[in-house]
């Protein structure tokens, strides 16, 4: 699975030079970020699942993106100040 995710991001706010976003692991390769990205992430939704948020207003949601995201990102649950935009990669006939 890949990132399909860019981050127009002059000042490297949230990426480094190569477009990796910056995370408390200080992992630098996309790919393996992904994959610690997706363990820290599984886990914690799994305790969701367990006690899971009640969604009260859109603030409830950041909650979740920090609950989910918290041991990845330091601005976890915080509203970004940079655009994402997903990249599309199409084959040539």
């Amino acid at each position: 699975m890949e990132n399909n995710y860019r981050y127009q991001d002059p000042d490297f706010r949230y990426t480094n030079s190569n477009g990796v976003l910056h995370n408390l692991a200080n992992i630098t390769e996309e790919r393996i970020l992904l994959v610690y990205e997706s363990f820290k992430v599984s886990r914690r939704v799994e305790e969701l699942l367990e006690n899971p948020f009640k969604i009260k207003d859109s603030n409830t949601l950041l909650e979740i993106h920090h609950y989910l995201f918290q041991d990845v990102y330091v601005w976890a649950g915080k509203v970004r100040t940079v655009n994402p935009t997903a990249e599309r990669h199409f084959k040539r006939s």
